[in-house]
Parts: C-alpha cells; structure tokens; sequence
C-alpha cells in the first residue's frame, strides 16, 4: 500500500470527528446545500420564471442544444451567474486541443462511467485557487429538473444558477490527497448535459504551473420535482469513477497581495488577496496539537497497527479557535462571502469594484450574522475583534 493510500484511508477513518467538529467552519456550507435542495416559494417563481425564459431560447432543445459550441467556452456559459463570477475570457486556458481537420480533441480530458461522461474544458489558477469548468453528459439523465440555487446576496440580486454535486478527491503535483467539498455551478444545456464550474482551494500560494488530479467517485443532482421533501439533497446519485489530470498554469494578472500583520488579542489579521474574481483573507488564531484519545489511536492502529505516537499526532494535526470574517467595498457592498476555514476566508467580487476593503473580524458568530443582516454600519462593528479599512489602489 503506498503512503498516499494509507495517509488517505486513516484520513477517511478520521474525517467524521476531525473535519466535522474540528477543522473547519462550514459556516455558509450547510445554508447552500439546503438552497441547492430545497428553494423557497419566491425562490422557486424566480427559477421557473428564469427555466420559461431559458426554454424560449431552446434551452430543452436537444438538438438546438448540440449546435452550440461549448466545450472550450463554459466559461462564457456560466460565469454571469455562477458564485464567482466574472469575465474569464482573456485569463482561461482552454484544456482541448484542435486535430488536422479543426474538430476538438477532448480525450486527454474526458472520462466516461456509469453511463456518464465528464469532460474538463478550461482552467484557471490565481495562485490561490483553481477555477475548472466540467461539461457533464447522460443518456439517461433529465437535468431539466435540477433546481437553481442564489449564488448573489439576496434574492433582489436575481442570481440563481444550477448546481450539480461531486465527491470524491483533489490533489496538486503529488499533495496528499483533499476532499471535494464545492458543488458546480452552472447551468442546465439540455436534458442530458450540463455545464459547470467548480472551484477548489490550494492550502498554500502557487506559482507557475501545476497538474490537478481529480478522483471523482460519486456524481449527483436534486430534482425540484421532490421539493415537498424533508431532504432532496443528491436525490439522484451516482457511485462510480471519473479520474483527470489537468495541467494549470498560474496567471498573476490582476492578483495583488496587501501586507497587513494586525494583531489584537488572539487573532492576526496577516494579509488580504484581491485576484479578479475573489477577495481572500488571512488570518490566524490560536492552535494546539489534536489530542491522541484511547478511540483514536485504535482507530489508527486499525488501520496501520505499525504506526507509531508520532505518526499519529502528525496525522491528527492541529486545531484552531474559529473566526468569522465579513468583508465590504468602499460602497459599503459587502462582498458574498462562500466558506472559512482555519486561517483563510473567501468572498467572491461577482464585479463589485473593489479600492478599498473594510475587514471585519469576529470571535463572535452572533455579532457576524447581526452584521451581515444590517450591513458595514451595524452596531455590531464595535464588537470586531479586528476592524481593519485596506486600500487596494
């Protein structure tokens, strides 16, 4: 068994009681799946309003559909709507490659199982994160009922795009092994096809380029036919096995990193990364080694009586105290914020201009969530642990 293997299984072993209550903070993570499974009654007007404007188009049109170059332009497809939106044009690097009789080759980047092919068609890297985009085919699929979720702030944003579930494994040049935890955004082509992007997050700065490997071994959507249903999520899945190797290069333009190193109390606000599609920031809080309980020693030596205190308080890791982060422009837009985790919070631009950030930072999750409903001049700022004004420009 190799160590990639092993390192993967005991993470697997460990994954319910390490990632769950300790690692991350899947704050926003458990409100987006329950919208990719179950949207309102105003939620759903808006998606059957925006699904008979898509049919007028001939968006349930196989044929029509076919007709449409989109393996090499998903970008074009989804980024209006997709979470992180924006203008990838002249960023992406499209995967497929043009044969002597001008078709495009897509068979270093497409895999087939379980009746369901996935196709890779462009990237993007900021260094910090990899954005792809995936052309999803089955014959016998109707992705015409795959409901669409608020990718904006609110409703009045009029964001909504379809979103498509993976499981499975990421991993970069070799890295051990990441759990897929984003679902695709994008949107419905036909019955049988669907476009998407999906974007995964690199645990350390990036340079120049890189392959991502991703081990994909489930597949899944909601129906909205079962929105009456106490849990839709994934109503139809499919276990199998869809593995790619996709070369990336890392494209700066645009991405500028402002130094910070504001500490106050426990936590350090350490810098913020502004790429054109998502504002990262960092911060760290206090951690301590994971403690090597009786249950999970046994659970390690389970799986490999060999190991030794060492390797197991190596794989155990630290944690650390949580933070919550809320970011705003100088217009006072606050900037939709996707998942945070130790040390690092993502927001999306979704073309906001952005010169100057107001960081806000909490320890607090009541004070984050009274902010966010009342927005960059709630009461709740005098409580930020942190309360930092960065200018871009």
């Amino acid at each position: 068994m190799t160590d990639e293997k092993l390192d993967q299984i005991l993470k697997q072993a460990l994954a319910p009681e390490i990632s769950d209550r300790e690692i991350r903070i899947h704050r926003r993570r458990k409100d987006k799946v329950k919208k990719l499974g179950i949207i309102g009654k105003a939620a759903a007007a808006a998606v059957a309003a925006a699904i008979i404007g898509t049919l007028g188009l001939g968006f349930a049109n196989p044929v029509l559909a076919a007709k449409i170059p989109l393996i090499g332009k998903i970008f074009e497809k989804v980024e209006d709507d997709a979470t992180y939106s924006g203008d990838y044009t002249d960023k992406k690097t499209v995967l497929t490659n043009e044969d002597h009789a001008g078709d495009l080759d897509t068979s270093d980047y497409t895999v087939s199982d379980k009746g369901i092919t996935l196709t890779a068609s462009e990237a993007y890297c900021d260094g910090y994160s990899i954005f792809l985009t995936v052309n999803i085919e089955s014959e016998d699929a109707d992705f015409t009922h795959i409901p669409q979720h608020y990718t904006g702030m609110n409703a009045a944003d009029n964001r909504t795009a379809a979103g498509f579930y993976i499981g499975g494994t990421w991993s970069v040049d070799g890295s051990s092994p990441e759990w897929l935890e984003n679902t695709f955004d994008g949107e419905v082509i036909d019955s049988h096809t669907f476009a998407g992007m999906l974007k995964i997050n690199l645990a350390e700065k990036h340079a120049g380029s890189g392959e991502l490997n991703l081990n994909v071994n489930g597949l899944g959507y909601d129906d909205d036919r079962m929105l009456e249903g106490e849990d839709i999520s994934a109503s139809h899945w499919t276990d199998g096995s869809w593995n790619l190797a996709i070369p990336f290069e890392v494209n700066e333009t645009d991405v500028k990193t402002i130094e910070v190193g504001e500490k106050e109390g426990n936590i350090t606000l350490e810098d913020v990364v502004v790429s054109p599609y998502q504002v990262i920031v960092h911060a760290t809080t206090p951690g301590k080694q994971r403690e090597l309980t009786d249950d999970r020693r046994e659970k390690l030596l389970s799986k490999d009586p060999d190991m030794t205190d060492a390797e197991m308080f190596e794989l155990l890791g630290w944690s650390y105290e949580p933070c919550q982060t809320i970011c705003f422009n100088q217009d006072g837009e606050m900037l939709y914020p996707d998942m945070e985790m130790a040390g690092r919070a993502g927001f999306a631009v979704q073309g906001k201009e952005i010169k100057i950030l107001h960081v806000f930072i909490f320890d607090n999750l009541d004070d984050w969530t009274q902010m966010e409903q009342e927005g960059m001049n709630s009461s709740a700022a005098d409580r930020a642990v942190i309360s930092k004004e960065i200018h871009i420009e």
